[in-house]
């Protein structure tokens, strides 16, 4: 069996009728799902709701508190904008803590059993800086998974790989000084938001980027993961494994250039297994309705097979 931690609550964060980062996404996923041949392998829980789980404090050891509040009003404003593309609904801040739970609930339901999770939650979160949101993200949700996870019993190194199209800039800038996190990103080059170098190597030798070239394949990434991303994550050996499985490197997604299909996502879970089971998996972009819900179908069919 395999847990996803979803509510319908995810959907209430609005974001614009044209906007790519929309509620239909986690719909999509859902409706593909439950509709599988192997549905029944498949878990669904709710997260745990922040009146029992108050998350803001575990928010500010990543965010400053000023961001944090300055999110809080906007909501309570009626939302806004916190830049051109990251919208605030009057729900946001409410559902931004509540994909935050969802992801430490990934976190203790890895611990606990020692089997891969998948998260579908939004807003999603890898460009959010510590003082700032961007990029459709509210909250840094991996970085602050990781940071969590740190202060469990036995958990002495996370690393969080990142497959999102785009380079996952705000949990970089968050983790790279920590030596017990280590970052490693494949994303399209270039691309939003213009960072992921591969001079870019952290603090402490924790941070691997690998751009790929507009155009690139599976002929590309396979090299990648083989020669650099399983290695480096080897080398590592993480008590925990967070995946940041963003779905807009697709051949159909409309706001990249490169060109995967499920099958390169089952083969990545694939080889990610070998580093450990204790992974956990959190939606961050894809805007393919149909990529996305194949795509994460595929994860979750590696995971069981």
């Amino acid at each position: 069996m395999l847990t996803i931690i979803y509510s319908d609550d995810f959907l209430l964060h609005e974001t614009g009728y044209f906007h790519p980062e929309r509620p239909e996404r986690l719909t999509a996923i859902q409706t593909q799902l439950k509709t599988v041949s192997w549905a029944d392998q498949l878990t669904w829980r709710t997260p745990t709701p922040i009146a029992q789980r108050p998350v803001l404090a575990t928010i500010e050891h990543v965010h400053t508190s000023p961001y944090v509040e300055q999110v809080r009003q906007l909501a309570n404003r009626g939302g806004g904008y916190l830049d051109a593309d990251t919208p605030v609904s009057p729900r946001t801040f409410e559902i931004a803590q509540l994909a935050v739970s969802a992801w430490l609930d990934g976190v203790d339901q890895v611990l606990q059993t020692g089997k891969p999770t998948f998260v579908a939650a939004r807003p999603p979160g890898h460009h959010a800086v510590s003082d700032r949101g961007m990029g459709f993200c509210i909250f840094s949700n991996a970085a602050i998974a990781a940071t969590y996870a740190l202060a469990q019993p036995g958990i002495q190194r996370v690393a969080i790989l990142d497959w999102d199209v785009h380079h996952g800039n705000g949990t970089q800038a968050i983790v790279e000084m920590n030596p017990q996190i280590a970052y490693c990103s494949l994303h399209e080059s270039p691309q939003y938001p213009g960072t992921g170098a591969r001079s870019e190597t952290g603090f402490h030798n924790n941070v691997l980027n690998l751009p790929l070239r507009s155009g690139s394949t599976s002929a590309d990434y396979q090299p990648a993961f083989e020669q650099a991303v399983i290695p480096f994550l080897l080398r590592f050996q993480p008590d925990l494994l967070i995946i940041s499985a963003g779905y807009d490197a697709h051949c159909d997604d409309p706001l990249a250039n490169l060109c995967l299909t499920p099958d390169d996502y089952y083969w990545f879970t694939q080889q990610c297994l070998t580093v450990t089971r204790n992974i956990l998996f959190g939606l961050e972009g894809g805007y393919d309705l149909d990529a996305l819900a194949t795509s994460v179908a595929a994860t979750l069919k590696a995971c069981l097979d």
